[in-house]
């Protein structure tokens, strides 16, 4: 089966992955709604497919703005063939401190409710319709609690449930829900951790897979495939043997240490430095 990718809506288009699968997308001749914070990059990309390309600037949880932006996207290039909700960001949090419950909010916010907020627009023009894809960018760690990164993988083992239940709701529409969960690439998002990341994959691979995978109408897809025959493995150990092999893995920086990436949003009683990044761009995966 190969489905149309003509008309997309990607989040997250601002680099990493988001931006990986825009290029290739807009190179096979599709228009791509480029949804993002950093209006250069969006604008650099939509530079290179005059027309096809209209640039959004919302935050990816506020359910007004992500209605205002489909309802434009739906007047001027119509139903969309894929929705790829793609925007995330992480850091490390510990529940100790008070401060950084901010952090989980608002992870969960962008990770989780932002893939929501993406989707519902588009869920009943496509029903209507017949067909279309709305594919999720969830991650590895949701399948597993990893120390000191309790909110992302929160976040993504939440966004796997709602996927599973959305793609069982929507499955006698004709529209398919994806469910990606990628490892490790090699992104802003993972350039300060400290750990090994087994299977570190380059965006550009990542996006390939996941445009084939939305073509033919997967309903999952692990990348690398690898890493997820490597998790269930790891998923067969009793739980003190995972526990303390993951205790001797260094923790992912919280907001505002060395290695960590800004999550734009955090209120200001933040420290500085993630108070100065609270318009910075949302760090794809």
């Amino acid at each position: 089966m190969n489905l149309p990718i003509e008309n997309l809506v990607i989040t997250g288009a601002c680099g990493g992955l988001g931006s990986a699968l825009a290029r290739q997308a807009l190179a096979r001749g599709a228009r791509v709604a480029l949804v993002g914070l950093n209006a250069k990059v969006l604008e650099a990309l939509a530079a290179t497919a005059p027309g096809r390309c209209a640039i959004y600037l919302p935050d990816v949880s506020d359910s007004a703005a992500m209605q205002a932006m489909a309802e434009d996207w739906l007047a001027r290039f119509g139903v969309p063939d894929a929705v790829i909700a793609n925007a995330g960001v992480a850091g490390g949090f510990d529940t100790a401190e008070a401060g950084d419950l901010p952090v989980f909010r608002r992870i969960l916010e962008i990770n989780l409710l932002g893939v929501a907020t993406t989707f519902q627009p588009f869920v009943a023009p496509m029903c209507a319709r017949g067909h279309g894809a709305l594919v999720g960018i969830a991650s590895l760690a949701g399948r597993r609690g990893l120390p000191g990164n309790g909110a992302y993988c929160a976040s993504k083992g939440g966004l796997i449930r709602y996927l599973q239940s959305l793609r069982a709701e929507l499955r006698p529409s004709g529209v398919r829900v994806c469910t990606v969960n990628p490892g490790y690439l090699r992104t802003a998002l993972t350039a300060g951790n400290r750990f090994a990341m087994p299977g570190l994959m380059a965006p550009d691979d990542a996006a390939s897979a996941i445009l084939r995978a939305v073509a033919r109408g997967a309903h999952t897809l692990v990348l690398p495939r690898r890493l997820g025959w490597l998790a269930c493995a790891l998923d067969l150990l009793p739980e003190p043997w995972h526990d303390a092999l993951l205790l001797r893995q260094p923790r992912k920086a919280r907001a505002g240490e060395p290695g960590s990436t800004p999550i734009p949003g955090l209120p200001a009683a933040r420290p500085a430095a993630q108070a100065a990044a609270a318009d910075a761009d949302v760090r794809e995966r």
